[in-house]
């Protein structure tokens, strides 16, 4: 059950990276430049290729997927209790943390660019739409704390040889693939690097 439960998060990672380049690559194939969101006028010539249907999509899509991938983190947080009850439980409430912000996070990355698409790319749009993205933040931090729990969890029990996996296992974590990735030009580097743990946790486990 948990291989399955691990293939689930295998795609959901895959699907998620793909709706994060849907928020971020223009139909042209063009990557959008984010460091231009302070200028509206440039900010308005960065959005004028960008489709309504992709952050749309990303929105939609972006929830299936989280739900997709949220299965293995479950999954895994069960597996842990053999183990450990303290990791197992703490690992469960971090996929919860995780899980439900960064759902709403997701969306509402999707909500602001839509809106200012929708509303003609107007610079009132856009103060709206950052006003919206700045005091829901809070979404994003919390997500990404719970996944940071989840991830130093992990990582301690395998590395100290408290699971039956190898103690070099502690490697297959997104943690460690991220450190890799993130000098590199790679779009979705955090659903790469969730992919890469999840790949690497099949055939370990």
């Amino acid at each position: 059950m948990i291989r399955i439960s691990i293939i689930l998060a295998i795609l959901g990672h895959i699907m998620c990276g793909v709706c994060d380049c849907l928020l971020s690559y223009s139909d042209t194939g063009r990557r959008l430049d984010f460091k231009v969101i302070k200028d509206p006028q440039k900010m308005h010539e960065e959005f004028r290729d960008m489709p309504l249907s992709f952050p749309l999509l990303s929105m939609v899509l972006g929830t299936f997927s989280i739900t997709l991938f949220g299965f293995g983190y479950f999954a895994l947080s069960n597996w842990m209790k053999d183990f450990s009850i303290i990791a197992s439980n703490i690992m469960f409430i971090a996929t919860v943390f995780f899980l439900v912000p960064i759902v709403v996070h997701h969306v509402i990355c999707g909500v602001v660019e839509w809106m200012y698409i929708r509303l003609d790319r107007k610079d009132e749009v856009r103060t709206a739409v950052f006003e919206l993205q700045k005091k829901t933040i809070v979404t994003m931090i919390a997500g990404y704390a719970g996944w940071l729990v989840y991830l130093v969890a992990l990582f301690v029990m395998v590395v100290t040889g408290k699971t039956t996996l190898a103690s070099w296992g502690c490697i297959f974590n997104t943690a460690v693939f991220m450190l890799l990735l993130t000098p590199t030009k790679l779009p979705a580097k955090g659903n790469i690097a969730g992919a890469l743990m999840w790949i690497g946790l099949l055939f370990i486990i």
